[in-house]
Protein backbone atom coordinates (compact mmCIF):
# COMPACT_ATOMS: atom_id res chain seq x y z
CA UNK A 1 0.00 0.00 0.00
CA UNK A 2 1.27 3.38 -0.66
CA UNK A 3 0.75 5.63 2.32
CA UNK A 4 0.44 9.38 1.64
CA UNK A 5 2.36 11.78 4.10
CA UNK A 6 0.31 13.58 6.46
CA UNK A 7 0.97 16.65 4.91
CA UNK A 8 0.49 15.49 1.09
CA UNK A 9 -2.85 14.20 1.85
CA UNK A 10 -4.20 17.25 4.13
CA UNK A 11 -2.86 19.81 1.04
CA UNK A 12 -4.89 16.98 -1.48
CA UNK A 13 -7.98 17.34 0.55
CA UNK A 14 -7.85 21.35 0.89
CA UNK A 15 -7.54 21.39 -2.82
CA UNK A 16 -10.54 19.21 -3.50
CA UNK A 17 -12.86 21.25 -0.77
CA UNK A 18 -11.65 24.58 -2.30
CA UNK A 19 -12.59 23.31 -6.10
CA UNK A 20 -16.04 21.77 -4.85
CA UNK A 21 -16.38 25.06 -2.84
CA UNK A 22 -16.00 27.30 -5.92
CA UNK A 23 -18.02 25.02 -7.73
CA UNK A 24 -20.77 25.07 -5.64
CA UNK A 25 -20.64 28.27 -4.28
CA UNK A 26 -23.99 29.56 -6.91
CA UNK A 27 -25.87 26.62 -5.95
CA UNK A 28 -25.70 26.99 -2.22
CA UNK A 29 -26.34 30.86 -3.10
CA UNK A 30 -29.50 29.80 -4.77
CA UNK A 31 -30.96 27.89 -1.93
CA UNK A 32 -30.91 30.87 0.47
CA UNK A 33 -32.59 33.40 -2.00
CA UNK A 34 -34.95 30.87 -3.12
CA UNK A 35 -34.10 31.11 -6.54
CA UNK A 36 -33.82 28.04 -9.28
CA UNK A 37 -31.41 27.24 -12.43
CA UNK A 38 -32.68 25.57 -15.10
CA UNK A 39 -28.95 23.88 -15.75
CA UNK A 40 -27.06 24.17 -12.50
CA UNK A 41 -29.21 22.53 -10.28
CA UNK A 42 -29.31 19.34 -12.57
CA UNK A 43 -26.47 18.02 -11.26
CA UNK A 44 -27.67 18.58 -7.54
CA UNK A 45 -30.96 17.52 -7.59
CA UNK A 46 -31.22 14.58 -9.97
CA UNK A 47 -28.25 12.93 -8.79
CA UNK A 48 -28.81 14.27 -5.25
CA UNK A 49 -25.63 14.28 -3.93
CA UNK A 50 -24.82 17.36 -1.69
CA UNK A 51 -21.88 20.08 -2.08
CA UNK A 52 -21.25 18.61 1.74
CA UNK A 53 -20.46 15.05 0.30
CA UNK A 54 -18.29 16.07 -2.94
CA UNK A 55 -16.22 17.73 -0.89
CA UNK A 56 -14.91 15.24 1.12
CA UNK A 57 -11.95 14.17 -0.40
CA UNK A 58 -11.10 10.35 -0.60
CA UNK A 59 -7.38 8.85 -1.93
CA UNK A 60 -9.38 5.15 -3.30
CA UNK A 61 -8.24 2.22 -3.15
CA UNK A 62 -4.49 1.05 -2.40
CA UNK A 63 -3.56 4.32 -0.82
CA UNK A 64 -3.09 4.77 3.04
CA UNK A 65 -3.29 7.97 5.08
CA UNK A 66 -0.84 9.01 7.73
CA UNK A 67 -1.95 10.03 11.01
CA UNK A 68 -5.73 10.37 10.19
CA UNK A 69 -7.47 8.94 13.01
CA UNK A 70 -10.68 10.79 12.03
CA UNK A 71 -11.43 9.21 9.14
CA UNK A 72 -11.87 5.68 11.59
CA UNK A 73 -15.51 7.10 11.72
CA UNK A 74 -15.72 7.05 8.00
CA UNK A 75 -17.61 4.94 5.79
CA UNK A 76 -15.48 1.81 4.78
CA UNK A 77 -12.28 3.15 6.37
CA UNK A 78 -10.18 1.22 8.87
CA UNK A 79 -6.68 2.66 10.91
CA UNK A 80 -3.94 0.69 11.68
CA UNK A 81 -0.40 1.54 12.85
CA UNK A 82 -1.57 5.16 12.75
CA UNK A 83 -2.50 4.96 8.94
CA UNK A 84 -6.05 5.07 7.43
CA UNK A 85 -7.62 3.25 4.29
CA UNK A 86 -9.72 1.84 2.31
CA UNK A 87 -10.88 -1.56 4.03
CA UNK A 88 -11.66 -3.65 0.34
CA UNK A 89 -12.80 -6.29 1.99
CA UNK A 90 -15.76 -4.96 3.90
CA UNK A 91 -16.31 -2.70 0.71
CA UNK A 92 -16.67 -5.57 -1.46
CA UNK A 93 -19.00 -7.60 0.64
CA UNK A 94 -21.22 -4.32 0.86
CA UNK A 95 -20.86 -3.00 -2.62
CA UNK A 96 -19.40 -5.61 -4.99
CA UNK A 97 -22.97 -6.17 -7.00
CA UNK A 98 -22.90 -2.37 -7.53
CA UNK A 99 -19.30 -2.94 -8.16
CA UNK A 100 -19.82 -5.28 -10.93
CA UNK A 101 -22.80 -3.99 -12.35
CA UNK A 102 -20.76 -0.76 -12.90
CA UNK A 103 -17.78 -2.39 -14.62
CA UNK A 104 -19.98 -4.52 -16.67
CA UNK A 105 -22.03 -1.21 -17.77
CA UNK A 106 -18.67 0.71 -18.71
CA UNK A 107 -17.21 -2.10 -20.28
CA UNK A 108 -20.62 -2.92 -22.59
CA UNK A 109 -20.38 1.40 -23.06
CA UNK A 110 -16.47 1.02 -23.89
CA UNK A 111 -16.90 -1.96 -26.66
CA UNK A 112 -19.95 -0.05 -28.87
CA UNK A 113 -18.88 3.06 -31.46
CA UNK A 114 -20.77 6.32 -30.17
CA UNK A 115 -24.15 6.97 -32.49
CA UNK A 116 -24.80 10.76 -33.60
CA UNK A 117 -27.95 10.71 -35.01
CA UNK A 118 -30.61 11.66 -31.88
CA UNK A 119 -29.62 15.74 -31.90
CA UNK A 120 -30.66 15.96 -28.33
CA UNK A 121 -33.91 15.64 -29.12
CA UNK A 122 -34.90 13.73 -25.65
CA UNK A 123 -35.46 17.30 -24.37
CA UNK A 124 -37.58 18.11 -26.70
CA UNK A 125 -39.68 14.84 -26.53
CA UNK A 126 -39.98 15.52 -22.90
CA UNK A 127 -42.15 18.68 -23.43
CA UNK A 128 -44.16 17.16 -26.96
CA UNK A 129 -47.98 18.19 -26.77
CA UNK A 130 -47.88 18.54 -23.19
CA UNK A 131 -49.68 21.46 -21.39
CA UNK A 132 -48.33 24.40 -19.97
CA UNK A 133 -48.17 22.95 -16.11
CA UNK A 134 -46.47 20.24 -17.51
CA UNK A 135 -42.88 21.79 -19.27
CA UNK A 136 -40.08 20.94 -17.11
CA UNK A 137 -38.69 24.27 -16.86
CA UNK A 138 -41.72 25.92 -17.27
CA UNK A 139 -40.65 29.20 -16.16
CA UNK A 140 -38.15 30.10 -19.44
CA UNK A 141 -40.17 30.37 -22.83
CA UNK A 142 -40.02 27.57 -25.88
CA UNK A 143 -37.64 28.75 -28.51
CA UNK A 144 -40.18 27.90 -31.30
CA UNK A 145 -43.58 27.84 -29.06
CA UNK A 146 -44.89 24.95 -28.46
CA UNK A 147 -46.30 24.37 -31.94
CA UNK A 148 -43.18 24.93 -33.58
CA UNK A 149 -41.56 22.12 -30.52
CA UNK A 150 -43.58 19.66 -31.43
CA UNK A 151 -43.24 20.08 -35.57
CA UNK A 152 -39.43 19.59 -34.81
CA UNK A 153 -40.12 15.99 -32.83
CA UNK A 154 -42.10 15.19 -35.36
CA UNK A 155 -40.06 15.87 -38.76
CA UNK A 156 -37.44 14.01 -36.94
CA UNK A 157 -36.52 10.43 -36.22
CA UNK A 158 -36.38 10.37 -31.98
CA UNK A 159 -33.52 7.71 -31.47
CA UNK A 160 -32.94 8.11 -27.68
CA UNK A 161 -30.91 4.91 -26.19
CA UNK A 162 -30.74 6.07 -22.50
CA UNK A 163 -33.31 4.96 -20.45
CA UNK A 164 -33.24 7.91 -17.97
CA UNK A 165 -33.61 10.61 -20.41
CA UNK A 166 -36.73 8.34 -22.71
CA UNK A 167 -38.96 7.62 -19.07
CA UNK A 168 -39.52 11.55 -19.04
CA UNK A 169 -41.06 11.66 -22.50
CA UNK A 170 -44.52 12.67 -22.55
CA UNK A 171 -47.02 9.84 -23.48
CA UNK A 172 -47.27 10.91 -26.76
CA UNK A 173 -43.54 11.21 -27.99
CA UNK A 174 -42.81 7.45 -26.53
CA UNK A 175 -43.92 5.51 -28.99
CA UNK A 176 -41.98 8.25 -31.46
CA UNK A 177 -38.47 6.73 -30.26
CA UNK A 178 -37.29 4.26 -32.08
CA UNK A 179 -36.23 2.16 -29.53
CA UNK A 180 -37.68 1.34 -26.11
CA UNK A 181 -34.87 1.36 -23.36
CA UNK A 182 -35.71 0.00 -19.99
CA UNK A 183 -34.09 -0.40 -16.70
CA UNK A 184 -33.43 -4.29 -17.67
CA UNK A 185 -31.72 -3.18 -21.22
CA UNK A 186 -29.55 -0.75 -20.40
CA UNK A 187 -26.38 -2.90 -20.59
CA UNK A 188 -27.05 -3.78 -23.89
CA UNK A 189 -28.14 -0.28 -25.09
CA UNK A 190 -25.76 2.10 -23.46
CA UNK A 191 -23.50 3.90 -26.09
CA UNK A 192 -20.68 6.58 -25.17
CA UNK A 193 -22.20 9.21 -27.67
CA UNK A 194 -25.10 9.62 -24.87
CA UNK A 195 -24.77 12.78 -23.16
CA UNK A 196 -26.40 11.60 -20.32
CA UNK A 197 -24.34 8.41 -20.13
CA UNK A 198 -21.67 10.77 -19.83
CA UNK A 199 -23.18 12.77 -17.11
CA UNK A 200 -23.89 9.63 -15.37
CA UNK A 201 -20.53 8.56 -14.87
CA UNK A 202 -20.68 11.22 -11.82
CA UNK A 203 -23.10 9.35 -10.76
CA UNK A 204 -20.90 6.35 -10.75
CA UNK A 205 -17.85 7.83 -9.32
CA UNK A 206 -19.62 8.83 -6.37
CA UNK A 207 -21.74 5.75 -5.57
CA UNK A 208 -18.57 3.74 -5.40
CA UNK A 209 -16.87 6.60 -3.06
CA UNK A 210 -14.62 6.31 -1.49
CA UNK A 211 -13.45 3.54 -3.48
CA UNK A 212 -12.99 5.98 -6.33
CA UNK A 213 -10.27 8.47 -5.92
CA UNK A 214 -11.84 12.40 -5.22
CA UNK A 215 -9.76 13.60 -8.49
CA UNK A 216 -11.51 11.48 -10.93
CA UNK A 217 -14.44 11.79 -9.20
CA UNK A 218 -14.72 15.90 -9.61
CA UNK A 219 -13.36 15.41 -12.80
CA UNK A 220 -16.67 13.43 -13.71
CA UNK A 221 -18.27 16.11 -11.77
CA UNK A 222 -16.64 19.00 -14.34
CA UNK A 223 -17.65 16.77 -17.64
CA UNK A 224 -21.62 16.07 -16.46
CA UNK A 225 -21.67 20.13 -15.74
CA UNK A 226 -20.04 20.90 -19.12
CA UNK A 227 -22.32 18.50 -20.52
CA UNK A 228 -25.52 19.44 -18.99
CA UNK A 229 -24.68 22.96 -20.99
CA UNK A 230 -24.52 20.94 -24.21
CA UNK A 231 -27.85 19.53 -23.45
CA UNK A 232 -29.69 22.67 -22.19
CA UNK A 233 -28.55 25.24 -24.93
CA UNK A 234 -29.75 22.13 -27.53
CA UNK A 235 -33.13 22.01 -25.81
CA UNK A 236 -36.06 23.56 -26.84
CA UNK A 237 -35.77 26.62 -24.08
CA UNK A 238 -34.53 29.92 -24.88
CA UNK A 239 -32.50 30.57 -22.14
CA UNK A 240 -30.43 33.30 -23.82
CA UNK A 241 -31.16 35.43 -20.32
CA UNK A 242 -28.95 33.25 -18.71
CA UNK A 243 -26.09 33.43 -21.01
CA UNK A 244 -26.65 30.40 -23.14
CA UNK A 245 -26.78 30.59 -26.54
CA UNK A 246 -28.88 28.10 -28.04
CA UNK A 247 -27.76 25.50 -30.54
CA UNK A 248 -30.48 25.37 -33.13
CA UNK A 249 -30.65 22.00 -33.91
CA UNK A 250 -33.66 22.06 -36.29
CA UNK A 251 -31.13 23.31 -38.62
CA UNK A 252 -28.18 21.82 -40.46
CA UNK A 253 -26.11 23.57 -38.77
CA UNK A 254 -27.03 23.47 -35.23
CA UNK A 255 -26.94 19.52 -35.75
CA UNK A 256 -23.24 19.97 -37.15
CA UNK A 257 -22.73 21.84 -33.83
CA UNK A 258 -24.46 19.70 -31.81
CA UNK A 259 -22.50 16.40 -33.13
CA UNK A 260 -19.21 17.96 -32.85
CA UNK A 261 -19.06 18.78 -29.41
CA UNK A 262 -21.22 15.26 -28.71
CA UNK A 263 -17.83 13.61 -30.11
CA UNK A 264 -15.37 15.66 -28.01
CA UNK A 265 -17.71 14.60 -25.12
CA UNK A 266 -17.29 10.83 -26.33
CA UNK A 267 -13.50 11.04 -26.20
CA UNK A 268 -13.79 12.53 -22.42
CA UNK A 269 -16.36 10.32 -21.54
CA UNK A 270 -14.55 7.08 -22.74
CA UNK A 271 -11.01 8.26 -20.98
CA UNK A 272 -12.99 8.53 -18.09
CA UNK A 273 -14.39 4.92 -18.14
CA UNK A 274 -10.76 3.74 -18.93
CA UNK A 275 -9.96 5.07 -15.46
CA UNK A 276 -12.72 4.27 -13.71
CA UNK A 277 -12.49 0.75 -14.71
CA UNK A 278 -8.67 0.87 -13.69
CA UNK A 279 -9.98 1.31 -10.13
CA UNK A 280 -12.50 -1.12 -10.68
CA UNK A 281 -10.41 -3.83 -11.67
CA UNK A 282 -8.21 -3.39 -8.29
CA UNK A 283 -11.64 -4.00 -6.01
CA UNK A 284 -13.26 -7.39 -4.99
CA UNK A 285 -17.01 -7.58 -6.53
CA UNK A 286 -19.49 -10.07 -7.11
CA UNK A 287 -19.66 -11.90 -10.24
CA UNK A 288 -19.60 -10.08 -13.41
CA UNK A 289 -22.85 -10.01 -14.79
CA UNK A 290 -21.36 -9.92 -18.58
CA UNK A 291 -19.12 -13.18 -17.50
CA UNK A 292 -22.56 -15.12 -16.58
Amino acid sequence: MQVLPEQVWRERAAVHAAAVERLSADRLARRVEGRTHPVDDFLWEYYAFRPAQLARWHPGAGVGLQRAPERADWSFYAVADDTAYLDTETFGRRRGRAVAFVRDLLTATLSRPGRYGCFGLHEWAMVYRAEDDQVRHGGWPLRLGAAGTDRVVESHTLACSHFDAYRFFTPPAAPLNSLTPTREGQLGLEQPGCLHAGMDLYKWCFKLSPAVPGELTLEAFALARDIRELDMRAAPYDLRDLGYEPVRIETAEGKAEYVEAQRRFTARSNALRRRLLDVLDTLPAAASTLAR
